[in-house]
C-alpha cells in the first residue's frame, strides 16, 4: 500500500497513463461563489426547457450531498479535439467535434471506474462515485477551482497551453488528499466569442443564456425549433463550436490521442445535399455510438430541414 503523502502524485500518474490531459484536486465543500449565480442564471430562466438545471440544486453546489463522506473531488480533462484531416469542411453541415467519435459518457466512465480501482487497490478502501456530465455536480467550477483552467466569457473551462476542447470529468472521493489552487483568469479585454455568436447567446461575459444557444436548439429542444432564429445556425445541424472555434486560446488546441473518438471515415464526406437525403440506415451507421443518437434520426431531420431546406 502507498504511503499517504504518495496518494496525489499516484492518482496524477495514472490518471495521465490512462490518457486523461490534466487532473486536479480540490476539497469537497459547498460552492459558494457558484450559489448566487447559479440561483440567478435559473430565475432568468436561461436553462430554457432544460428543468433538470432547476432539480437537485443543493446537490450542485455541495458533493458532501452526493457521496457519503466526501472529502475531496479530483476533476479530470480529456481532449477531444480532432486531428485536422478528420474536421468537417465549412461547406457542408457540422455537428460539434465532441460527437464525431464514440459517446464520450461510455469511453470517460469506463476509464474512471479504472481509475478508482486503481486508486482502492494501492491506497486501500476508498468510497466514490464517478461523474460523467449525468449527474448534478457543476464540473466547470470544480475544474476550475482545482486549478485546470478558468471559466472564460464563453463559459467554457479554459486552460492555457490547450483551450477547450475537452470533457470534463470527476471522481468524488471520501479521503483527503493534497488540493491544488485556481489560477488566474486570462480572457483579458478579448471579445471575440461575444462578437461571432450569432445568436447573442451570451449576453454579458461569463453569462450564457442557454436558451439562445444553437446547442440548445439542436439537442435539448424538442419541440420545433422558433422560426424567429431562423437563419442563424449557419451550418450547424447538432451543437454548435463557433464560440471555441474563435477563441484564441484554442489555437494551442492538439488532437487527441484516443482511438475512441476517431470519426467515421464517412463523416466528412457527406456534402450538403448528402446530410438532405440522409437515411434512418445512414444514421445508424455514422451515429451508432455517438452523442448524435441524443438528438434522434427524427431531430437530427428536424434540424437539417431547418438549416438546409429542399431547394
Amino acid at each position: 500500500m502507498l504511503l499517504r503523502a504518495e496518494w496525489t502524485p499516484f492518482i496524477k500518474r495514472r490518471a495521465a497513463e490512462l490518457g486523461f490531459m490534466a487532473c486536479g484536486i480540490s476539497k469537497a465543500e459547498f460552492l459558494e461563489e457558484e450559489a448566487p449565480r447559479l440561483e440567478n442564471w435559473l430565475k432568468r430562466s436561461m436553462n430554457g426547457r432544460m428543468g433538470y438545471m432547476e432539480n437537485h440544486f443543493d446537490k450542485r453546489l455541495d458533493p458532501r450531498l452526493l457521496v457519503d463522506g466526501a472529502r475531496s473531488v479530483i476533476s479530470l480533462l480529456l481532449n477531444y479535439y480532432p486531428p485536422k484531416e478528420e474536421q468537417q469542411p465549412d461547406d457542408t453541415l457540422k455537428i460539434s467535434k465532441y460527437a464525431y467519435g464514440r459517446d464520450y459518457h461510455f469511453v470517460i466512465k469506463d476509464k474512471l471506474k479504472t481509475l478508482l480501482a486503481d486508486m482502492q487497490a494501492e491506497i486501500g478502501k476508498i468510497g466514490g462515485r464517478c461523474f460523467v456530465d449525468s449527474a448534478p455536480v457543476l464540473d466547470k467550477a470544480w475544474a476550475k477551482k482545482s486549478g485546470l483552467g478558468w471559466v472564460g466569457k464563453n463559459s467554457n473551462l479554459i486552460t492555457p497551453g490547450s483551450g477547450s476542447f475537452y470533457f470534463i470529468a470527476e471522481l468524488i472521493v471520501d479521503v483527503d488528499l493534497d488540493y491544488d489552487g485556481a489560477i488566474r483568469d486570462y480572457c483579458g479585454t478579448c471579445t471575440k466569442c461575444l462578437d461571432a455568436c450569432p445568436t447573442q447567446a451570451i449576453t454579458e461575459p461569463y453569462v450564457v443564456d442557454g436558451s439562445k444557444c444553437i446547442s440548445y436548439f439542436t439537442i435539448e429542444l424538442k419541440d420545433q425549433i422558433p422560426t424567429e432564429v431562423g437563419g442563424k445556425f449557419g451550418n450547424w445541424v447538432f451543437g454548435c463550436d463557433i464560440c471555441q472555434d474563435v477563441c484564441p486560446w484554442n489555437r494551442f488546441a492538439k488532437p487527441h490521442q484516443e482511438p475512441q473518438f476517431q470519426a467515421h471515415p464517412e463523416l466528412k464526406n457527406l456534402s450538403a445535399s448528402d446530410w438532405r437525403e440522409i437515411t434512418h440506415e445512414l444514421f445508424t451507421e455514422l451515429f451508432r455510438q455517438s452523442a448524435v443518437k441524443r438528438t434522434g434520426y427524427a431531430g437530427l431531420v428536424r434540424n437539417i430541414q431547418f438549416v438546409s431546406p429542399e431547394a
